[in-house]
C-alpha cells in the first residue's frame, strides 16, 4: 500500500507543480492556457484511474488465489 500511496502523492504533487510552471512560463492567452490545463488535469485523472483499476485487478486476483488455496 505504501508504493501506491507514494505514487499517488507523486502524481498529485507533480501535477500541481507542472500546472504552476505552466502558469508562470507560458506566454499563451488565458483561454489557451485554460484549455491546456484542463487537458493536463484530465490526463492525470485518467492515469490515476487506470493505475487504480490495475491495482484493483491485481488485488482481486491475489484474493481469489488466497480463497482457492493456491
Amino acid at each position: 500500500m505504501s508504493k501506491t500511496k507514494s505514487w499517488m502523492m507523486g502524481a498529485i504533487l507533480g501535477g500541481l507543480l507542472g500546472s504552476a510552471l505552466v502558469l508562470l512560463y507560458t506566454p499563451a492567452k488565458g483561454s489557451e492556457l485554460k484549455g491546456k490545463l484542463q487537458e493536463a488535469v484530465q490526463r492525470i485523472r485518467d492515469e490515476v484511474r487506470q493505475a487504480g483499476e490495475e491495482k484493483r485487478a491485481e488485488l482481486e486476483a491475489q484474493l481469489d488465489a488466497l480463497r482457492s488455496g493456491e
